[in-house]
């Protein structure tokens, strides 16, 4: 993959928040905004890939406590519970038809269109957004910062195998995931020097030797997954400070091939991300005064 073919937007930022992708363990990154902005930590700059987007852009729309209820709505709406509902049998059939996805873009673009406006653009949003995505035809990364909103989140969000590649002009866009899962770079590039990482509890979990076809495939793409973020923290700038808040710990299940589905696990990931964040957060803030 070639490096994203934009310039970075023409703002500073001293503050940022990351958020990173990961489906529904997304829910986490509420619990995490929410003890940020509890504590007064507000964001100059919203980076966000994937579900990362989704959330990322409800918090550039209000970057202020209002906002944990508006992501609450989002979530817990009849949209959310659609955009990877519908029976195992009516997947397999919409496969069968399309070739390339299981779930219809539908459910999501409308969710996005009752959270941010049908006709919202990224100069509505309070503070500036990028969203990330992978391109298919120039095989890059790319970044939104410009012009409509909701086209961009759903290129961002656009899972493969999941639901099909959005189209913008004369390209396909994909998850921005699969190029860069937690884009720590195109803060650091902003000028931010304060970063919060918000990311879905995959990079604290250790990765084992895989032992079937399955765990092969999903060793693999955490690999690649994770090769860049490591990357990214390793080459960062004297001056900048990473904060990469706790989810909280995965809960049962989540290594199920179905565990992207189970909406009902939402507010246990939101509760767990907010508690170890706010715990983090606090020793941080004792460690200063000390």
């Amino acid at each position: 993959m070639t490096r994203a073919e934009v310039q970075p937007p023409p703002h500073r930022a001293k503050t940022a928040f990351v958020l990173g992708g990961g489906g529904v363990r997304g829910a986490v990154e509420i619990g995490m905004v929410r003890a940020l902005l509890e504590r007064g930590i507000r964001p100059e700059l919203v980076v966000g890939t994937s579900i990362g987007a989704i959330n990322g852009a409800l918090i550039a729309k209000d970057p202020t406590p209002a906002v944990i209820d508006a992501l609450l709505d989002a979530w817990v709406s009849p949209e959310a519970s659609k955009v990877y509902g519908g029976s195992l049998a009516g997947q397999f059939g919409r496969i069968l038809r399309t070739r390339t996805h299981l779930n219809s873009p539908d459910p999501l673009r409308q969710l996005l269109e009752k959270s941010l406006g049908r006709h919202a653009t990224f100069e509505d949003l309070a503070v500036p957004l990028m969203v990330v995505a992978a391109v298919i035809e120039r095989a890059a990364e790319h970044v939104f910062y410009t012009g409509p909103l909701i086209p961009a989140i759903m290129a961002s969000a656009s899972v493969p195998g999941v639901f099909p590649a959005t189209r913008i002009g004369d390209e396909h866009f994909i998850d921005g995931g699969i190029v860069n899962s937690i884009p720590l770079e195109h803060a650091v590039e902003a000028g931010a020097t304060q970063i919060y990482v918000l990311q879905v509890g995959r990079i604290e979990e250790r990765l084992v030797a895989p032992r079937t076809a399955l765990e092969t495939a999903r060793v693999a793409f955490e690999l690649a997954r994770r090769h860049r973020y490591a990357r990214d923290l390793a080459t960062l700038p004297e001056g900048v400070t990473v904060h990469v808040l706790p989810s909280g710990g995965a809960l049962e299940g989540d290594e199920r091939i179905t565990a992207y589905r189970n909406m009902k696990t939402v507010t246990d990931r939101i509760d767990r991300a907010y508690d170890a964040s706010s715990a983090y957060l606090d020793e941080v803030a004792r460690e200063g005064d000390a």
